[in-house]
């Protein structure tokens, strides 16, 4: 029976191609010919039909049949509410087989007007899968993400800072302690546990080919802000509008600045990179809104506290808070243009940034305009350094922080407009600054860095000068004047001899105010100590400090009364007056002491024969030791029953 049915094929083919040789041979058919071949192709015709039909049915029930499986395996895991990935990759990578197997069913059925009813339902169980994967993507996004701390170790520069009131009002000796910065090299870390990131990436490969792509993005932009909204509050990095910040005292503000340049600089160099090599690693390069969405809303938290800043008012105390600001902002700019290409993000923080060099430009100059307004009522006791002096010199030794920022910003705007200040009459000497200015001007030995800078520095130390001598002249007493002047100015020369200052100021000026705190001290020693040692010339009139109007040839007994009131009423008064450091005080007593034990031993020798001792109550070793009381900021007397 078979070798029958495979002879009668082989027959058939053989008749087949005998006929096709004849049709290709171009052999012109007869009419019988012709009406057998019509019946042999409408036979030919029914017989493919029927072949057909029986491969389509063959199709169709394989789809249902695996449609069917597909289905059953999806929403069996949809009605178990054990998440599918905490049982395993393998158990999440079964699942996803079944989606893309009914995705590729699907695309089968597409089309087929006779297979409605499997293709809906087959897209019902696809956007079941879709939600199931959703709640799996966020889950693993949530359970497996990872804190990010904070790099201590780029701290502020500042531990130390200005108080909120007037000049002086806090001493800014110790003002910066130095600055430790981190490299701008791109540091990453990881925000999500690295064993999971190729079970999001399946899972979004997935939900993408399927079209829920948007679904997808969404659910990681949600979760990746949450996270880093999480961090900023955990830091204290409040949501904070202009208003609020503009009303803050300078305490909180100067808290909440500090919080920011460490926030900000953790968060571009290592947070923001690492997020978008997360979304990388996660969708590839197609997708960078995912990234953009997920950080804009922190990053321009942080930007518009950056802006308020900048809007407040100029007040001298935030400069270097500004500064820091402002050279973190230009230090992140070229991360930040390379995380925000394509963002509005970029024009944003480039706006900000420029707000806070314009607004630390202009604190700077309200700062030089600060001095010069400074007024004083009363004479600061003792002579000492005053608290303006204290306050300048070290706001310039902290401002040689950001000498190479400060130097740009004033460079742009520095039409020489600022370099002299408007003199208040009451204050101020015109012709000092102009002096001051002009030396600086025609100075040879001017450093060649930071040029505009330190003409800045330059016209600043002469207002303060110029302020100087004001608050000299409400001294009575001269010889006090000299002292204010001789505190000051050697305690400005010292702070620029010690510091950074030194190559900004330069030789020229640093010789310059060297002399003229020792011109301060030779006027100091002729106007305190020419009238007491008057007494003590044979051709002086006794017209000392304490004689009232003395006789023009005085007997020796009677210099030496007036020498000894002289001398008691200058102790008396110079005891009380304050010279802090002791290097400058010792050169002052030593040039006094040399003084007036050369002259009273002189006159002692000549004249200690001819007077009875009870009118020589100090000997040498008395005068030189009672010297060394002078300039301690403790007043002292001397009892009429001192004797030697």
């Amino acid at each position: 029976m078979g070798e029958c049915e495979v002879d009668g094929e082989e027959k058939l083919i053989a008749a087949a191609n005998y006929l096709l040789q004849e049709l290709r041979s171009g052999k012109t058919l007869t009419r019988n010919a012709n009406n057998v071949l019509a019946n042999l192709l409408s036979e030919l015709s029914r017989v493919v039909t029927v072949i057909s039909k029986d491969s389509r049915y063959e199709e169709e029930d394989e789809i249902e049949t695996r449609l069917n499986l597909v289905c059953e395996k999806i929403m069996t895991r949809e009605v178990d509410e054990t998440m599918i990935w905490d049982l395993g990759s393998d158990a999440g990578d079964e699942f996803l087989d079944a989606v893309n197997e009914l995705r590729a069913l699907i695309d089968r059925l597409d089309g087929r007007t006779e297979e409605k009813v499997s293709l809906r339902k087959a897209h019902d169980v696809l956007q079941t899968a879709m939600a199931r994967l959703e709640d799996e993507f966020k889950h693993l996004l949530v359970e497996n993400r990872l804190p990010f701390e904070l790099e201590h170790a780029s701290s502020f520069r500042s531990e130390h800072v200005v108080g909120e009131d007037s000049f002086g009002a806090v001493s800014t000796e110790d003002l910066f302690t130095g600055s430790s910065r981190r490299n701008s090299e791109e540091s990453f870390v990881d925000l999500i546990r690295p064993e999971v990131i190729s079970d999001l990436r399946n899972i979004a490969d997935t939900m993408v080919a399927s079209g829920y792509d948007r679904e997808c993005i969404q659910v990681c932009t949600t979760v990746r802000k949450q996270a880093l909204d999480e961090f900023l509050y955990d830091h204290e990095v409040e949501k904070l509008s202009i208003e609020d910040v503009l009303k803050m005292d300078w305490a909180t503000l100067n808290t909440n600045i500090k919080k920011w340049v460490l926030v900000m600089r953790n968060i571009v160099q290592v947070y923001l990179v690492s997020e978008k090599s997360l979304v990388t690693q996660i969708f590839g390069e197609s997708p960078t809104t995912c990234f953009v969405d997920t950080v804009k809303a922190p990053v321009m938290q942080l930007l518009n506290f950056g802006e308020a800043v900048s809007l407040g008012p100029r007040q001298p105390e935030k400069l270097l808070r500004i500064l820091e600001m402002y050279e973190l902002a230009s230090e992140l700019l070229p991360e930040i243009d390379a995380l925000f290409s394509d963002s509005s993000v970029r024009g944003e923080y480039r706006e900000v940034m420029r707000r806070l060099g314009d607004c630390a430009r202009a604190t700077f100059l309200e700062f030089k305009s600060a001095i010069a307004s400074d007024v004083s009522s009363h004479p600061f006791p003792g002579g000492a350094v005053h608290p303006l002096t204290n306050y300048v010199m070290n706001y310039l030794m902290a401002l040689t922080d950001f000498s190479q920022t400060l130097d740009s910003l004033l460079m742009e705007h520095d039409d020489g407009e600022y370099l002299t200040i408007p003199p208040s009459p009451d204050v101020i000497d015109p012709a000092m600054v102009v002096e001051e200015e002009s030396a600086y001007e025609n100075s040879s030995s001017t450093p060649e860095k930071f040029l505009a800078m330190t003409k800045h520095f330059y016209s600043i130390t002469s207002v303060l000068e110029a302020n100087l001598e004001e608050k000299a002249k409400l001294y009575r007493d001269v010889s006090l004047r000299h002292i204010f002047l001789l505190n000051n100015i050697h305690y400005m020369t010292r702070k620029v001899l010690k510091s950074e200052l030194k190559h900004i100021f330069g030789d020229k000026w640093n010789r310059k105010h060297t002399w003229k705190f020792q011109q301060q001290a030779t006027e100091y020693e002729r106007s305190t100590w020419l009238p007491v040692l008057s007494f003590l010339k044979d051709d002086a009139s006794g017209s000392g400090s304490g004689s009232g109007s003395g006789s023009r040839s005085l007997r020796p007994r009677e210099r030496f009364q007036g020498f000894n009131t002289a001398f008691e009423e200058v102790y008396k008064a110079q005891t009380g007056w304050l010279i802090s450091d002791e290097r400058l005080r010792e050169d002052v007593r030593t040039k006094a002491s040399m003084w007036v034990i050369q002259a009273y031993w002189t006159f002692y020798s000549r004249h200690k024969n001819n007077v009875s001792e009870r009118y020589i109550k100090y000997s040498t070793d008395d005068l030189e030791k009672l010297l060394l009381d002078l300039f301690a900021g403790s007043s002292k007397s001397l009892n009429n029953s001192y004797r030697r």
